[in-house]
């Protein structure tokens, strides 16, 4: 195993606090990498010799992003219900429907030539560590094949099968929740750590909701869910009764809502490109930040509802439009992601953490906000490895 020292850092967030801040800032500062972990931080003059050396050019380096929140096996293209929506139509859940016909008739090299296609560019903008989710099959076979090729490139694979109700059994959801939580589970449990549902008008209820999380978690399954987006409802509050990693989007909240999550360890999952890509209700990310709720940000990346792949787009527009400061955008990013999905070992650079690193083309992560829709992204490393 090499070493090498990342030297002449004009800040670095380490997400410390022990450094006496949430994003734990050194200056002027360095970081070696041993192998594929974080072996040491600290001040550029005191950086230990190593077998290779990088120099940072005076630019910001911070974790790579933690994206705990996306939809990538799919087929398929909605620009029409986009310009539609743009044009003033509202949306709702049904053009998932779009999806699923599409995602069906694909083959799996189609669907998995997708998937590595957003990777790739989530990757070279930064995210070092992607979730990803199932839900555009709604039947066994095709729940399967997506979480079995998810599983091929990531370690946070997410069941989704309880999306929406299959058009298949639109005239019966019991059956097809029946199907979600038997025969589907048992088909999709071996491929996924996750187990999601759309707990929503016109998906699925609080009943169903907690049947589907209830019968997954039996599995080994842990609990995630799509809450409180379109209106308010149940979602928050069987999040935090069921110990769900995550409650994401979170945009329509009572305050018993932002009372329990700030009283148990669900995190609040903003999904910044869904609101700005149907022209919805921003979360009140001030609101819940002050409450004391752990935030993580997210992209939401499906065909749909929020077509990026950018996280450094979503910090914009969380800080432009959502009240959080630069700071808070970036550390919900990096370090509320990986909380979002119940990892110590990524979005941080501390030793021990793995050496998922993001070089900023600008002295300060900052300017991720400051300079928006500017490619600032200079360099990658994931697990030890300069990818780009």
């Amino acid at each position: 195993m090499s070493s090498t020292v990342i030297t002449n850092i004009a800040t670095l967030v380490t997400n410390d606090p022990s450094l006496g801040s949430p994003l734990g800032l050194i200056r002027d500062a360095a970081v070696v990498v041993d192998g594929d972990r974080i072996a040491w931080t600290g001040a550029s003059s005191k950086a230990p010799a190593t077998d290779n050396r990088v120099d940072a050019g005076g630019r910001s380096v911070l974790p790579g992003f933690v994206d705990s929140h996306s939809h990538l096996v799919f087929a398929g293209d909605r620009t029409e219900e986009f310009n539609a929506r743009m044009s003033g139509r509202g949306y709702t859940a049904g053009g998932i429907r779009t999806t699923v016909a599409a995602t069906r008739a694909a083959s799996d090299e189609e669907l998995e030539a997708g998937l590595t296609r957003y990777l790739s560019e989530a990757l070279s903008q930064g995210t070092t560590t992607m979730e990803t989710k199932s839900g555009y099959g709604l039947t066994v076979a095709d729940e399967e094949r997506a979480l079995r090729l998810a599983a091929r490139h990531t370690d946070e694979v997410t069941y989704l099968g309880a999306h929406i109700v299959s058009p298949d059994l639109a005239d019966d959801p019991a059956a097809y929740v029946a199907l979600v939580t038997g025969e589907m589970l048992d088909a999709c449990a071996p491929h996924a750590r996750w187990i999601d549902v759309f707990c929503e008008k016109g998906a699925f209820d609080g009943d169903q909701a907690r049947a589907i999380l209830t019968a997954g978690r039996a599995k080994g399954l842990h609990p995630r869910i799509h809450a409180n987006q379109l209106s308010y409802g149940p979602g928050v509050q069987l999040a935090v009764e069921l110990d769900a990693a995550s409650a994401d989007h979170c945009t329509h909240l009572t305050d018993a809502d932002v009372d329990a999550l700030a009283g148990g360890a669900t995190v609040a999952t903003l999904l910044p490109g869904a609101e700005f890509s149907t022209r919805a209700t921003w979360p009140d990310a001030r609101r819940l930040l002050d409450a004391g709720v752990t935030v993580a940000l997210s992209t939401d990346c499906n065909p749909g509802s929020s077509f990026t792949s950018s996280v450094p787009f979503c910090i914009a527009l969380a800080v432009r439009d959502m009240g959080m400061t630069p700071d808070e955008a970036v550390w919900s990013a990096t370090a509320g992601g990986a909380a979002a999905l119940r990892r110590t070992d990524v979005g941080r650079v501390t030793p021990g953490a793995y050496a998922d690193l993001t070089l900023l083309d600008a002295p300060s992560h900052v300017h991720l906000a400051y300079r928006p829709g500017v490619p600032l992204v200079s360099g990658v490393w994931r697990r030890g490895v300069r990818v780009v």
